[in-house]
């Protein structure tokens, strides 16, 4: 993995990625007690960030000559992004999915034309799964983290946090990223080394499932106990990636770990004060940010907010358990 990957990425993918903006309030500030800059990607197409990385990725199939159609595994983002992508080349696909996952992910996913198995997250093992059906039918395996073209895809979110921060004189600051297996907190360090090198990308996580700030501190990849039993879906995974934790343990900053009663807090924060809409897994770095302010350093802070594809009914409780963020 490297800085040219992503830039190759980001030219694949001009005209067809969202460039989605720095977003800011002196609301936030003021609970913060810094300023905050949020990059909200649930606003790109199919609500979140991952619609990079699956469109770099299948990009770059076809660029090879590869047509023979995709597979992946993933809880609902993972799954449009790269089922959208697969519909823009015209390449038939199947996403593995957890039967738990919201269903507004699922049935977006079976919208967008792929074909959608759903497995028991607690019992089966997703990667045998994908890897079964890849082998049978003759499709590409896409892993939702774990593969240098989705890094590099994820990667160009840190390209636009470059130029974004730039333009807003913003030279030091932590980078707060949500963080599942680590794709997208390994793509953005790889971009503000090469493009920000002040600015520095910190991976979050849900309490309890926070497997990366293990594994900086002990060293080596450490996995979580559970993989289900919080309402951050799409950041729980079972541990680091292969190809991420490298990047990341010589990249970025200490991980953070956040209550599910923040998560909830920093989604109403974001839509009574921002207008936007977080689910549980793409607040937590805002919740970081909120609520722990203690944990990072400077004046100034970037949040990203990763996705936006929750269920009505989980929205709902949020705004009214926490009706002012």
């Amino acid at each position: 993995m490297n800085i040219d990957m992503i830039r190759a990425a980001a030219d694949r993918n001009a005209g067809h990625v969202r460039r989605t903006p720095f977003l800011t309030s002196p609301f936030l500030d003021e609970i913060a007690g810094r300023q905050v800059f949020v990059k909200p990607e649930c606003l790109q197409h199919t609500g979140s960030f991952k619609f990079r990385g699956g469109r770099s990725a299948i990009s770059a199939l076809v660029e090879a000559g590869n047509t023979g159609g995709v597979i992946a595994f993933s809880s609902g983002n993972h799954a449009q992004g790269v089922a959208m992508a697969a519909r823009q080349f015209g390449l038939p696909a199947v996403i593995i999915m957890p039967s738990d996952a919201p269903r507004q992910k699922i049935e977006n996913t079976r919208a967008l034309g792929a074909e959608t198995v759903l497995y028991d997250r607690a019992t089966e093992d997703r990667d045998a799964i994908g890897d079964r059906l890849a082998a049978e039918r003759g499709l590409t395996l896409i892993k939702p983290f774990d593969n240098p073209q989705v890094i590099a895809g994820q990667g160009t979110t840190g390209l636009e946090i470059a130029e974004q921060a730039a333009e807003a004189g913003i030279t030091d600051a932590d980078v707060l990223v949500c963080c599942g297996g680590g794709g997208l907190t390994a793509g953005i360090a790889l971009a503000l080394e090469a493009e920000a090198p002040g600015l520095r990308a910190r991976p979050v996580e849900p309490e309890g499932f926070d497997d990366v700030a293990r594994s900086l501190i002990s060293g080596k990849i450490e996995r979580n106990e559970k993989t289900s039993g919080n309402i951050c879906d799409a950041i729980l995974t079972p541990s680091p990636g292969e190809l991420t934790f490298p990047i990341i343990q010589k990249l970025c900053g200490p991980g953070i770990a956040v209550p599910e009663q923040d998560c909830l807090r920093a989604m109403s924060a974001a839509f009574a004060r921002l207008k936007v809409v977080a689910e549980p897994g793409g607040a937590v770095a805002l919740a970081a940010a909120l609520y722990q302010p203690q944990t990072i350093t400077g004046d100034a802070v970037i949040v990203l907010i990763s996705g936006g594809n929750v269920d009505p009914s989980v929205f709902s409780h949020a705004l009214t358990t926490s009706p002012e963020g």
